[in-house]
C-alpha cells in the first residue's frame, strides 16, 4: 500500500486532525456524521487512511469498507458453509489469518459473518485479537428465515452457535437475517426484539441489526421498530437513490419489485431515523468479473489489473452515497484486501470522467447480464 498517495489537500486534512487527534464529519458520512469530534483513540483499530463513518444510533465508528465474510471456496463458489467435525482445514486457517491480518492493518475494524464455518474461521483469525475488529453476526441457517424458528429459544440458540464457533464471548451486532421476500411478519420481528433484549442483559450481544433482501419490508420495520439500529442490504455502482415522483416517463424511479411505496427513499429514510446501512453484493455475488465461476480457493497471486481498478471504482461509487456506513466485499487473499482498502484511501481524490465512464460502461454490461440467482438484484436499482 505503499504507492497510496493523498493529495496535498487530503494530506494535510488527515494531519491536521491527527495532530488535534480528533476527527469529525471529514471522516464521517455526513448522512450519520458525528455532531461532536470523535477523538482517533475511541476508534477501534484507527488508521489514519481509513475513512470511518457512525453506524448510525449504536454509535459505533465502522471503516466505510470493512469485511464481509465470505471468500472463494473449493468449487470457486462465493462462500463457506461447514465443516466436517467443526475442524477448519489448516490451508484455510492460514489464509483467513492472513487476510485478516491485512485487514487490521489497514484499519478496517469490521466483520460480517453468515455461516457456521465462517463463524469456525474467523473465530480461529481472531484468537488474540477480538478487540481490534467489530463482529456482526447470524447462521443463515438457524436464524428467522426458516420455518417455525422465530421463537426465543431458536434464536438464542442461534446466538450462542455464533458465540460457541468463534469462541468469543460476546457479539458486537447481532444481525438477523430475515426472509428473503419479506414475509416475516411483526410477531417474528418482535420474538428477535424480545430475544436480543434478554441476550443484551446478559452480555452476550450489544447491538441489533437485520438483514434482508426486501426494501419495503425494511421500510416498515425500521419505522415501526426503533430497536434496530442497522440494516444489511445489497446495493452496487448500479444502485441510485429514489428522488422523484414516479410517472409513465420517469420509469426509473418505478421499483420492479414487490409494490412497494415508490415516492420514499429507504436511504432518506434511514437518515431520518438514524439507522446505519452496511451494503453487500457491491460486485453482483462476484458475476460483476469475467473470473466468476472460475477463481478456486486457494485463489493466488495479486489478480488482473482490470479486476482490481473495477473493484475500487464499485466501492467509490457505492459509498458516495453518504446515508451508507460500509460496504462489505468479500476478500480472499491479502491483495484483495489492500485493494479495497485503497478504495477508501484515495476515494477524496475523487474519479476521473474516464474512470467515471469506464466503471458504468462494464457494470452496465454485466447488469443486462446478471445470472439467474442474482436476478432479483434488479429490485435494488432504485432504493
Amino acid at each position: 500500500m505503499n504507492n497510496d498517495k493523498l493529495s496535498r489537500r487530503a494530506f494535510m486534512r488527515n494531519t491536521s486532525l491527527m495532530a488535534a487527534g480528533t476527527i469529525a464529519g471529514a471522516l464521517a458520512g455526513k448522512g450519520h456524521a458525528v455532531t461532536k469530534p470523535v477523538h482517533t483513540s475511541r476508534i477501534l483499530n484507527f488508521h489514519q487512511k481509513m475513512i470511518y463513518r457512525r453506524l448510525g444510533k449504536s454509535n459505533l465508528m465502522i471503516s466505510e469498507v470493512s469485511l464481509g465474510g465470505h471468500w472463494k471456496n473449493r468449487n470457486a463458489g462465493r462462500y463457506w458453509d461447514h465443516f466436517a467435525n467443526e475442524q477448519v482445514p489448516d490451508d484455510v486457517a492460514k489464509n483467513r489469518a492472513e487476510v485478516v491480518s491485512a485487514c487490521i492493518d489497514s484499519g478496517i475494524n469490521y466483520l460480517d459473518i453468515t455461516t457456521a464455518a465462517e463463524c469456525l474461521c474467523y473465530g480461529v483469525a481472531l484468537k488474540g485479537r477480538r478487540d481490534k475488529m467489530y463482529v456482526g453476526a447470524d447462521i443463515h441457517n438457524l436464524g428467522p428465515r426458516g420455518p417455525n424458528r422465530c421463537n426465543v429459544k431458536d434464536q438464542t440458540h442461534n446466538v450462542d452457535t455464533c458465540l460457541r464457533l468463534m469462541k468469543t464471548d460476546y457479539l458486537d451486532i447481532w444481525r438477523p437475517q430475515a426472509k428473503m421476500d419479506g414475509s416475516n411478519k411483526d410477531a417474528d420481528v418482535e420474538v428477535l426484539i424480545e430475544t436480543f433484549q434478554k441476550l443484551h442483559k446478559a452480555g452476550k450481544v450489544r447491538h441489533l441489526g437485520m438483514s434482508s433482501h426486501s426494501r419495503p419490508w425494511f421500510e416498515h420495520i425500521i419505522g415501526k421498530y426503533p430497536e434496530f439500529e442497522m440494516l444489511i442490504f445489497p446495493c452496487s455502482a448500479k444502485t441510485k437513490v429514489k428522488g422523484k415522483q414516479p410517472t409513465k416517463d420517469n420509469v426509473e424511479e418505478v421499483n420492479p419489485g414487490y409494490g412497494s411505496d415508490q415516492m420514499q427513499s429507504l436511504f432518506t429514510r434511514a437518515i431520518e431515523l438514524d439507522v446505519g446501512i452496511v451494503t453487500i453484493k457491491s460486485y453482483f455475488g462476484g458475476s460483476l468479473f469475467k473470473s466468476y465461476g472460475k477463481d478456486r480457493f486457494p485463489v493466488m497471486g495479486v489478480g488482473s489489473k482490470k479486476e482490481n481498478d473495477l473493484a475500487r471504482l464499485t466501492l467509490q461509487c457505492i459509498l458516495a452515497n453518504e446515508a451508507i456506513t460500509a460496504a462489505i466485499p468479500g476478500l480472499s487473499t491479502v491483495y484483495e484486501v489492500e485493494n479495497a482498502a485503497r478504495a477508501s484511501y484515495t476515494r477524496p481524490l475523487g474519479q476521473t470522467a474516464a474512470d467515471k465512464e469506464w466503471l458504468m460502461r462494464i457494470t452496465d454490461e454485466r447488469w443486462a447480464k446478471l445470472p439467474q440467482e442474482y436476478a432479483w438484484l434488479r429490485d435494488w436499482e432504485v432504493v
